[in-house]
């Protein structure tokens, strides 16, 4: 086999490959062997359709199979000897196959850049942590009381906070108008468009009201971004909202909390927690960028596209999480990319920087530790630790564990070395 490594760039190689007319006959031959056990032609049964004829009638099956088998083994090959790692399969191209003959093809593939580290320990950063207010848990309170809230009908105009229930038209300038019966919303939630709400507010339960309204210029749907449109909306039912008391009856409808105070205790306990982990990203973040400043490297495409795809799967599993069918909504993927990519980008910048420097100072976690960290895991989800190993090691996330713990180490090393003034 012979490969020659074109660089195309920090990130990006050529292979020229070529296997020897020996090695392409024997794959030909056994290829040959394994179609002649399944071929089938008139005359003949199954398996004994003579070579001559296999040729005949089956040569693309042949090649096909040749391809599938010998391709992929001999990049495979090419990879080692060349001690290349891609982060995403090949582009394949000029590929020649014949019988007898060199195979030969071109491999263009991404790969991680070659970091050369500079100043990592020691790094000068600004941290000012955010403190804890006592009015956020007052905030928590107010949040699970909205949770909890009820509505009742009453024969009054409609006004801010109360739940409308509007049948409504909805007429975009040159196109067909769009109705619904029975659409509840909260006014002044921001759910509708701002008009709608203004020409709710003061109308009576059969009261109902035209107005001019204007599509938004980043609506979701495309064909009516900035488009004016013609609202009728008639409203069939005002109900008030009802908050209840926050007292210790509240405390022991939300949970398995006596009074209010202990309800208060656990919130407290859970929000400083969170702020201390709030914290503690902000002060990653600060030292990651202050690494980064001493660091300019380039990174594959293929990365940054594979970021952008989770926070893109992210966003569509909140969505479902909503009860929202994501496959309903247009998407206009050339701008979600276009505005997620600077973000993408530095992330994947912080995770090659991070794994560099985890690499040099030795932090890959031992066993013990991928075990312990295995057994955290399955107590945490109340299963056995085998079976959650095995999971693990179906999905391939025991190697997300290891870059996960050996994140960790490097972050810490990297905070502890640093300057951090507030």
């Amino acid at each position: 086999m012979k490969v020659d490594v074109e660089e195309m760039g920090a990130c990006k190689r050529r292979l020229q490959v070529e296997e020897t007319p020996e090695v392409v006959q024997e794959a030909w031959e056994r290829a040959f062997s394994r179609v002649q056990k399944e071929a089938k032609l008139p005359g003949f049964r199954k398996g004994k359709v003579p070579r001559s004829m296999i040729k005949l009638h089956f040569t693309d099956d042949v090649r096909q199979e040749v391809a599938r088998s010998l391709i992929p083994e001999v990049y495979r090959q090419a990879l080692a000897e060349t001690q290349l790692k891609p982060v995403e399969e090949p582009d394949l191209q000029e590929v020649s196959l014949e019988e007898s003959a060199p195979l030969k093809f071109s491999a263009v593939v991404e790969i991680k850049p070659a970091i050369t580290l500079g100043q990592y320990v020691g790094l000068s950063v600004t941290h000012v942590p955010k403190p804890f207010a006592e009015t956020e848990v007052d905030e928590a309170l107010s949040h699970l009381q909205e949770q909890h809230v009820e509505f009742r009908a009453v024969e009054r105009a409609a006004d801010v906070g109360d739940l409308v229930i509007v049948d409504y038209t909805l007429t975009p300038e040159g196109m067909e108008p769009r109705s619904e019966t029975g659409y509840g919303l909260i006014v002044g939630s921001g759910a509708v468009i701002p008009e709608i709400e203004e020409a709710v507010i003061g109308l009576t339960p059969g009261g109902s009201r035209r107005a001019n309204v204007r599509f938004a210029d980043d609506h979701r749907n495309e064909a009516l971004r900035g488009k004016p449109a013609e609202a009728e909306v008639r409203v069939t039912e005002v109900k008030e909202k009802l908050l209840p008391p926050l007292d210790d009856d509240f405390a022991k409808s939300v949970g398995e909390f006596e009074t209010l105070d202990a309800l208060r205790a656990e919130l407290r306990a859970g929000l400083e927690k969170r702020r201390e982990q709030e914290n503690r990203r902000a002060l990653e973040s600060a030292v990651l960028e202050a690494a980064l400043a001493a660091h300019a490297f380039d990174v594959p495409e293929a990365l940054v596209l594979r970021q952008v795809g989770h926070q893109i799967e992210h966003i569509r599993e909140q969505m479902r999480r909503q009860g929202v069918d994501p496959e309903r909504v247009p998407w206009d993927y050339p701008k979600m990319l276009e505005e997620m990519r600077p973000g993408a980008e530095q992330a994947v910048k912080r995770a090659l920087l991070i794994e560099a420097i985890g690499e040099k100072e030795g932090f890959a976690p031992s066993e013990t530790e991928v075990d312990a960290e295995v057994a955290r895991l399955a107590e945490a989800g109340q299963r056995p630790v085998a079976a959650v190993r095995a999971m693990l090691e179906q999905n391939g996330d025991v190697d997300r564990i290891r870059l996960s713990l050996a994140e960790k180490r490097t972050l810490d090393f990297l905070i502890e070395r640093a300057t951090v003034t507030a």
